[in-house]
Formats: structure tokens, C-alpha cells, sequence
């Protein structure tokens, strides 16, 4: 017959059991009323439970305490359980009692242990399920991850509920130059409170989520539209709560108003149309809003069209290097050239903005550029063993090879693998994106150079760092957008005039090569010969030219120049420009 306290004891196990095992919810009153009633009937001070992801948190002590009895007369452990999970979680189990505890039945320590290993067995499971619900839907900063729109958004299509809501993509503008500015963990404090501001103006209606980085998507009531289309154009973000810092934050944002009533079959209705109509933002103003229309949906497949010919078109080597020359205005002769891709497809040709602009979107025009330069290596090893006078060509390479760690090494290959000088090879970098990372282009840059070959920054004059961008880093050549030179006929006191010479000048004076763009009328010309600004390229020498008529054009070596022109005098000779290696 059972005692007294085993009646007890069993009568507690029987209830614990139910209470933490039910499969729906559990009932935390009746839970924690038997607790209660536990921890008196045996005489205890303080019980507890502690959970950690791995045996490294426990050691650390970063895990999660729970406890719900504690009479305050705690002073040591009466009974301990340790369990370590077949995930690695540990779970711990203390009950504390007074000084001087004895237990009335020597049997309770026992019975405790294991009313204490079930709810630390419904400890972990609990906490098990929750921190798996984390890690599929949370990232590793804790925000909601596409997972978790993805969940949302299909309940809401279950339900129709869809119909009139609010869903976009958006990317921070210029985060980059965030962090540069209030370092990491400022503009980790910067994202997030921006985050939550959007958060909070959607509410618990709609749902925001981190795609990585710097991207975010969402969806919510059209209610909530004003708000959050003020909160993307542009506000004020505090990351300095102490001393009141704040610093502006706007994103660039694809948006798709949902018509009423709207099903979705999958995610990628919608992701289709908020990428698309995103991409376009990103290429507008600061705090650009577009939202997707049906152009937008031609567009998208256009797009899809271009990436999906490119890569048979280079197998069919469909894409040509044509060569614009560069002309020193003093003389007339052929100093140089650039290379400029031209595609045909079907015997017509595909003109450059309709397939460069989308081999940029994603990593395709990294291909192309060292398609590029390979064929060009092929032409000047081809005019060195016919003995023919080669001058340096420059080749185009994006800003996005410099997130490959061994670009210079890829280039390298490429030129001795065609057994090219080095000298006659020049590496065009753009200067119109705002946000790379200056350590990353000038170590590109010192390294193409401590390797021999010459370095451009390119359409100088039309991004925002333009000064910084030649301070910092070493290059031969500047190259000077056509709309940076004055006009026919503009006044020599005109600004854009005054900014020329300046520029023309800087750059003589940094022992930097200028190089003219788009110089197509005599005047032009006159104004490069009068501020000593020597190479031209541009319309008015020749246009870009196919690899048989450039071919030709160098054997000439020399253009006519009209009559007429401004004389250089002998004695205001520009400076000499750098070789390759120079540090400004």
C-alpha cells in the first residue's frame, strides 16, 4: 500500500504531466499554482530552470533563467539535474532550499529529481521549438527573414485577403557611405531604428522583413501607404542617443499596389514585380518610389531575354571589339584607343545601352569585360608579330570586379597567357558609382600599376567624389567626360569653362595623362589645344571602328588637322605625363 507522501508524489507527477504535455497549449495558471503547491508540500525556497543552445552559451552564461516560486529564503541547492540535448542545449534544474532543510520523507529528493526532469523535459522542448522558429524565420540579426514573408503572404492569399494591401522592396541609399561615416555599429543602430520606424507605421497588420544586407521587403494595408512612403523618401535616424545624433536616412523602393480582388501562386508573383519596379529606383534620385506597372513587365522580360542570349553569344563570340582612337591634338597622330563592345545578333547590331545596362544588374558584365580584354590581347599580340607600331588600348572593366579578392591575378593571366606587354594595356575604371570602397580601388589601382600596366578613371567629372577619387588614389590617366567640355561658343567666364581649364590643369600638375571625350567640332578642339589638354577622342577624328578599318588607321598613324587651329606655343608645353607605377 502506498504511503502518504508516494500518493503525493504520484498525484503531482500525474498533474505535471498533463499540464506541460498537453499538445495544443498549456494552461500557465494551473502551471504555475502547481509550482506553488509543490514547493511548499516539500518545504522548498526557490526553484528553477536554466536553458542554453550549447555547452559554449552556458559557459558564457548567455541562456534563459525561468522561475516561478521564490520565497526569498533560499541559501543552497538541494537538488540538481543537468541534461545536455542530442542538439547540444543544455538544460539545467536547481531547487533551493532554507539552511538547515531536511526532507520529512527520505524518498522526496528522489521524487523531486524527477518531477524536475519533467519540466525540464518540457523545458526543452518548448524553448527547442521556439529557438526553431527563430532560426527559420529570423535572421542572424534577429530580424524577419523571407521565410517569414513568405509565410505571411501566402496566409493572407488563403484567406483573400490580399486584395488593395501594399507590398515593396527597397534597399537603404548610400548605406555604405553610412557606416563609413559613424562606423559599424552606428549604422547597425541606423538600420534597425530605421527598420522600426517602417515597422511601426505598417503595425501589426502587414509584416517587414530583411532579405540581407541592406534590403528589406514588405507588405501591408494601403492605409499605412503615406507613412511609409515619407518615412522611404527620406527622415532624420538616431544613433546617438546621448548626445542627439542623427543622420539622414532615405531607400530607393520597387512598390506593387495590389488590385482588389488579388491570388498569387506563389511568392514570385509578387517578388517579380517589387524587384523589377526596385532596380529602377535604384537607379533615380535619393529616396526614389517606383511603382510597378505593366511597362515595367515587358521590361523585366526584355531583361530576362538579354541574360539568357548572352551567354550563347559569347560561346558564338557574337560580341566585337571596335577601337576609338585617341589623337594628340598637337600633331595628329594616333596615340591610343579605347575598346568599345559592339554585339551582333543575326547579322544586326544590338546598340550598347539596350544590353550593357542589364549584363550590370547582375555579375555578367564582369564576363563580357574580360571577353573583352582577351580579344584585345588577341589583336595586339597579332600586330606585334606583324610588326606593326601598336599604341596603348584601354579597356572598360566594372566596379563590380572589385569584390573579386584576385582581379589583378585574373588580369594578369589574361595578358601573359597572350604574351601582351603590359605597357599596352590600360584598365578604365568608372567614376559615376558614389558608395565603393576607396581601400578596395586603390589597391586595384596601385596593383595594375606595380604590374606595368596603365589605369583611367573615366567620365571624371560626373560623380560626387570626384576631387577625393584623384587625391587618393594613383592614377595615369584622367579621362574627362564630353560633358564636361564647354560648349561652341561659350563664354570663357562661363562656369563650366572655368571648370575645364581647372580640371585640365589639376590634372597636368598631378602628372596625370587628360584625355578628352567626345570632342566633335573644331572649336572643341581649339579649347583642348589652348589648355594644353593634348589626347582627344570623339566623332571628330574618327568614330569607334572595326577591328580591319582600325587596323588600317594604324599603319596611317597620323590625322590631317584643319587649318586654322589655336597655335601652342613651344614655351607653354603641358607637363610630362606619368608612366605607369607613378604616385601622384
Amino acid at each position: 500500500m502506498l504511503s502518504y507522501e508516494d500518493e503525493k508524489f504520484y498525484k503531482f507527477l500525474e498533474r505535471m504531466v498533463f499540464v506541460t504535455h498537453q499538445s495544443n497549449s498549456y494552461d500557465r495558471e494551473a502551471y504555475v499554482q502547481l509550482i506553488q503547491e509543490i514547493c511548499e508540500h516539500y518545504k522548498l525556497a526557490r526553484g528553477e530552470a536554466g536553458f542554453y543552445l550549447s555547452a559554449d552559451h552556458e559557459a558564457r552564461g548567455e541562456g534563459e533563467i525561468f522561475c516561478d516560486f521564490d520565497n526569498g529564503n533560499s541559501d543552497h541547492v538541494g537538488v540538481f539535474v543537468r541534461i545536455e540535448s542530442k542538439s547540444g542545449a543544455i538544460i539545467i534544474g536547481k531547487i533551493l532550499v532554507p539552511e538547515g532543510h531536511s526532507f520529512d520523507d527520505p524518498k522526496a529528493k528522489d521524487h523531486l529529481e524527477m518531477l524536475l526532469r519533467v519540466i525540464l523535459g518540457w523545458v526543452s522542448r518548448s524553448r527547442l521549438q521556439q529557438k526553431v522558429e527563430e532560426f527559420a524565420y529570423s535572421d542572424e540579426r534577429g530580424y524577419p527573414n523571407f521565410r517569414a514573408f513568405a509565410r505571411f503572404l501566402m496566409k493572407k492569399n488563403r484567406t483573400n485577403g490580399l486584395g488593395g494591401m501594399v507590398s515593396m522592396y527597397f534597399d537603404l541609399h548610400n548605406y555604405t557611405m553610412v557606416n563609413s561615416q559613424i562606423g559599424r555599429a552606428g549604422g547597425d543602430l541606423v538600420m534597425r531604428n530605421y527598420y522600426n520606424m517602417i515597422a511601426e507605421a505598417i503595425g501589426d497588420t502587414g509584416i517587414l522583413c530583411r532579405l540581407g544586407g541592406d534590403k528589406f521587403i514588405g507588405l501591408f494595408e494601403r492605409s499605412a501607404r503615406r507613412q511609409v512612403f515619407e518615412i522611404l523618401s527620406g527622415v532624420p535616424v538616431l544613433y546617438d542617443e546621448k548626445n542627439g545624433k542623427r543622420i539622414r536616412v532615405s531607400a530607393a523602393a520597387g512598390v506593387f499596389m495590389m488590385p482588389k480582388p488579388f491570388m498569387i501562386r506563389t511568392p514570385s508573383d509578387i517578388m517579380d514585380k517589387i524587384m523589377v519596379s526596385g532596380a529602377v529606383a535604384k537607379n533615380q534620385t535619393d529616396g526614389a518610389i517606383v511603382i510597378f506597372d505593366d511597362k515595367m513587365k515587358s521590361e523585366r522580360e526584355r531583361i530576362k531575354k538579354v541574360q539568357s542570349a548572352f551567354h550563347a553569344g559569347l560561346e558564338k563570340e557574337e560580341f566585337k571589339v571596335f577601337y576609338q582612337p585617341k589623337v594628340n591634338v598637337e600633331t595628329g597622330e594616333l596615340v591610343g584607343a579605347e575598346a568599345l563592345c559592339r554585339w551582333f545578333q543575326n547579322g544586326k547590331i544590338v546598340p550598347p545601352m539596350e544590353f550593357i545596362p542589364v549584363l550590370e544588374i547582375g555579375t555578367e558584365i564582369c564576363d563580357l569585360d574580360f571577353y573583352m580584354l582577351d580579344h584585345v590581347c588577341r589583336d595586339i599580340r597579332r600586330w606585334l608579330d606583324a610588326g606593326i607600331d601598336v599604341v596603348r588600348v584601354s579597356v572598360n572593366f566594372s566596379r563590380k570586379h572589385l569584390v573579386d579578392v584576385d582581379l589583378l591575378e585574373h588580369i594578369m593571366e589574361v595578358l601573359d597567357r597572350n604574351k601582351v606587354p603590359h605597357e599596352y594595356i590600360e584598365v578604365e575604371l568608372t567614376e559615376t558609382t558614389t558608395d565603393v570602397l576607396f581601400r578596395d580601388l586603390k589597391r586595384i589601382v596601385s596593383g595594375l600599376q606595380e604590374r606595368g600596366i596603365w589605369t583611367a578613371v573615366d567620365d571624371f567629372g560626373m560623380g560626387y567624389s570626384s576631387l577625393n577619387l584623384i587625391r587618393e588614389i594613383p592614377w595615369n590617366v584622367l579621362k574627362i567626360d564630353k560633358n564636361f567640355v564647354p560648349k561652341d561658343n561659350e563664354p570663357e567666364n562661363r562656369v563650366a569653362s572655368l571648370m575645364f581649364k581647372h580640371v585640365t590643369s589639376l590634372a597636368q600638375d598631378m602628372g596625370m595623362e587628360c584625355v578628352v571625350e567626345g570632342v566633335e567640332t573644331v572649336n572643341q578642339l581649339d579649347v583642348l589645344r589652348s589648355n594644353h589638354c593634348s589626347i582627344a577622342q570623339g566623332y571628330f577624328f574618327d568614330k569607334p571602328l572595326p577591328v580591319e578599318e582600325y587596323e588600317a588607321r594604324l599603319l596611317r598613324k597620323y590625322y590631317e588637322l584643319p587649318e586654322g587651329l589655336i597655335p601652342i606655343s613651344e614655351s607653354e608645353q603641358p607637363a610630362q605625363t606619368a608612366e605607369p607605377g607613378h604616385e601622384s
